[in-house]
């Protein structure tokens, strides 16, 4: 057990499960009322976070050659912005 806690990843892993019970609370309308847009740009924001933890974590891309890395970085604002755009136009 305490070889599991010692992981660079299990800090991580752990924050990902809370992200993940967070944006479930926040699907069912804890913290936003009857907000439901709030609701919907955190949700959102939170996976694209838990996005960028599992590259750069589990897929190694912390440790990759900087074009990549930089490479993915932008695709991670460029998709989570366009989406995040694209709610909030059709709102």
């Amino acid at each position: 057990m305490n070889s599991l806690l010692r992981h660079k990843v299990t800090p991580v892993w752990l924050m990902l499960i809370l992200a993940t019970v967070i944006s479930w609370e926040f699907g069912h309308g804890l913290g936003f009322g009857s907000h439901y847009g709030y609701a919907t740009v955190a949700i959102v924001l939170i996976a694209f976070i838990k996005v960028r933890f599992v590259f750069l974590d589990f897929m190694e891309l912390r440790t990759a050659p900087l074009p990549l890395r930089i490479v993915f970085e932008a695709w991670a604002v460029i998709v989570g912005s366009a989406i995040l755009a694209l709610y909030w136009s059709g709102t």
